[in-house]
């Protein structure tokens, strides 16, 4: 017993060689998985390119039909229609027909797309009815065409996302990479409609993956690059909103006056927020069939569409007018109220349709007429109103989604204005802060919390991933000498209940570890008293070193069915604790700890651990793991 004392390196098992293999396969296989999953989403991404081209034109092809009654796929607007008082019955219709296809096709049409989507990564495993592929891009095209105030990019998320959940159903993928999948296809139709790469990606991170992970960013990224060149072929190369007037770099009182204006567009942004939930619960207590809702906010549409004909529609180029300060101080303050007012009973009704561009819209109307009044205020205040509608637009996004880095990558990626950055990282953080401490969902999360989904609110790798086992593991546990008969275990077990296991580690006379059995092993031969626990050992000899991590660990009591794992030195090999189950619970206290409390970083305790040797004696041994 004094060698163990003196600390013998213990054996090294060939199942602990056939572990480092089979890690380094599994490591190869990893990579040969992302490759997959990443052909797929280029795939996807180039598959989602064309199809956001095709929605484009199949809008502009109901928009002509419904207001100019032409048969032709040019850009066109609902603004320059001549109907008159007939204008408001052509959303009437529009919204009666996607209340049919929502009832005979698919519910799941209604709405605008990424809350539907978070809900089927949180619930049902990345999970999305195939039909959505198309039924969603026709259902919103054709609430647009007809003067829907939506933008494509809702209805194109949505389709990339349902693309691929589609593709990772018939495939043999885990749910973990359809998952990655549907985010890369929704992203991808996001960068397909703007040009914006890097901002997909970060709404992938914030809003769908919940995480950033080689695994799952590098997919992402080379689908929004492939949505970014499709966008590049299809559309074009110019920014999509792009402005007349080069923005110059903002000074200190400039970006002062920004973060209020952030602020300000903060509470806007909950306010806003509520009021669409509100008036969506409103329809919920119209006794009729839902599917008669769509039309009746087709009709508020199309009052509103009668009195200001801009808010009929897709409405980029209205997003353009004002950034770029082209409009008067009245049309944008008509504009913003209004649009706001059709776009809130619109979504409210559950047609199908997005709220990017509205609350970029309503944002950037809102920065627009707050610089307006920090001017008249303050006339020698060194603010641009084109600034402060692009500064406007990205605090709405930031406040009413809470995607942050989102909003801020978004309106400089959209506008290639460089300058921009400090003041929109100025008006975002104020608005995201507003946001963050007054209201407890977002535009995006109301929806899925009201039906009990809980949605993450931080993004950390994983716990397992981040603790090692020296930080958790038992330094005072049990060990079994193999000369211990059954008899005289049970007896001692019995009398020390502190050691409720159902699992124990074995080792030899000279302190070499040898390996477990189980506790129904034990009992099972408790007719045979004396029987000797060497010859119980059926398990192989399993360890792991103290430097690893948890998650390591987990994988490997799963494996070999055990609740319990010998601890060796990383340089010495010799036992140095137990790492059970428990420990593993205990790692989440550890994690909130960090944010709780301090603790100190020396320990003066001596590592420990208690050997039951023959003849039930319990004899203490001390060893240090520096060895």
């Amino acid at each position: 017993m004094e060698n163990f004392k003196s600390g013998i390196p213990i054996s090294v098992s060939l199942n602990a060689t056939l572990d480092a293999e089979d890690i380094q396969r599994k490591t190869k296989s990893d990579k040969k998985r992302l490759l997959v999953i990443s052909s797929l989403a280029i795939l996807i991404a180039i598959s989602i390119s064309v199809i956001a081209k095709l929605l484009v034109y199949l809008i502009n092809l109901i928009t002509n039909i419904s207001f100019y009654g032409q048969f032709s796929i040019e850009e066109s607007s609902a603004v320059g229609n001549t109907l008159g008082v007939w204008v408001i019955l052509i959303p009437v219709a529009g919204g009666l027909v996607i209340g049919l296809m929502a009832l005979y096709g698919s519910k799941a049409i209604r709405g605008h797309g990424i809350p539907e989507a978070m809900e089927q990564i949180l619930t049902n495993q990345s999970k999305i009815k195939p039909t959505i592929t198309y039924l969603k891009p026709i259902s919103s095209a054709i609430s647009i065409g007809t003067g829907g105030p939506f933008g494509a990019e809702g209805p194109i998320i949505a389709t990339g996302g349902a693309l691929g959940s589609t593709i990772g159903q018939i495939l043999r993928i885990s749910n973990y990479e359809r998952k990655i999948l549907l985010a890369a296809g929704a992203t991808a139709g996001m960068s397909a409609i703007f040009g914006s790469p890097i901002a997909a990606i970060f709404l992938a991170i914030e809003l769908l993956l919940f995480e950033f992970s080689p695994r799952s960013i590098i997919p992402v990224a080379l689908a929004c690059i492939t949505g970014a060149a499709g966008h590049h072929l299809l559309f074009g190369q110019d920014p999509v909103f792009k402005i007349s007037t080069h923005i110059l770099a903002a000074n200190n009182t400039a970006l002062f006056a920004y973060s209020i204006l952030g602020i300000i567009v903060g509470l806007l942004s909950i306010g806003i927020t509520k009021i669409v939930y509100l008036i969506e619960d409103g329809f919920e207590k119209i006794p009729i069939h839902w599917m008669w809702w769509p039309a009746l906010g087709g009709l508020a549409v199309g009052l509103i569409g009668y009195i200001e004909p801009k808010t009929l529609g897709v409405g980029y180029s209205n997003i353009t007018d004002i950034i770029s300060g082209s409009l008067t101080l009245k049309v944008v303050a008509s504009l913003c109220i209004l649009k706001f007012i059709s776009w809130a009973i619109a979504l409210g009704s559950g047609t199908s349709g997005g709220t990017l561009a509205p609350l970029l819209t309503i944002g950037g109307a809102c920065g627009a007429i707050i610089g307006s009044t920090i001017l008249y205020l303050f006339p020698g205040a060194s603010i641009s109103i084109p600034l402060s509608a692009m500064v406007g637009m990205a605090a709405m996004f930031a406040g009413a989604s809470r995607a942050y880095i989102t909003s801020i990558i978004f309106a400089l990626e959209t506008t290639a204005e460089a300058n921009a950055l400090l003041p929109l990282l100025a008006a975002c953080s104020a608005a995201y802060f507003v946001s963050f401490f007054l209201m407890e969902n977002t535009i995006m999360t109301e929806k899925i919390a009201r039906r009990g989904v809980k949605t993450p609110n931080s993004y950390e790798p994983d716990i397992l991933e981040k603790i090692s086992i020296d930080q958790v593991m038992d330094d005072n546990g049990l060990i079994l000498s193999e000369e211990n008969n059954v008899k005289e275990t049970i007896e001692w077990l019995e009398d020390e209940p502190d050691y409720k296991s159902n699992h124990f580690i074995v080792v030899s006379t000279m302190g070499n570890y040898l390996g477990i059995i189980s506790s129904s092993q034990l009992y099972n031969k408790i007719n045979l008293p004396q029987t000797e626990l060497k010859s119980l050992i059926q398990q192989q000899e399993i360890s792991i070193e103290n430097n690893k991590s948890l998650k390591e660990a987990i994988k490997m009591m799963a494996n070999a069915n055990v609740d319990v794992l010998p601890v060796v030195s990383s340089n010495s090999k010799h036992i140095i604790g137990i790492l059970t189950y428990k420990n593993i619970i205990a790692s989440y206290q550890l994690n909130l700890s960090e944010h709780q409390r301090t603790k100190p970083h020396i320990s003066l305790k001596r590592k420990s651990l208690k050997l039951l040797v023959h003849g039930k004696k319990i004899k203490q041994f001390f060893y240090s793991d520096k060895e």
